[in-house]
């Protein structure tokens, strides 16, 4: 899996991050980070679930 994220639509309001803490972050500074671009399987789930409660639809994930 491979997570891609359009920064021009996400509004780091953190959902993500809620979902999968391993895998985004939201900092200080108010942008998202991704931790890691290519989670391991136990993550996946809950990449999947961060991607789907992404409300601007800004995560798009691949395999």
């Amino acid at each position: 899996m491979k997570i891609n994220v359009d920064f021009d639509k996400c509004k780091s309001n953190a959902l993500c991050m809620a979902e999968a803490p391993e895998v985004f972050e939201v900092r200080d500074d108010n942008f998202l980070y991704i931790l890691d671009e290519n989670p391991s399987e136990e993550l996946q789930a809950q990449v999947r679930e961060a991607a789907r409660v992404c409300p601007t639809q800004a995560i798009t994930l691949s395999d």
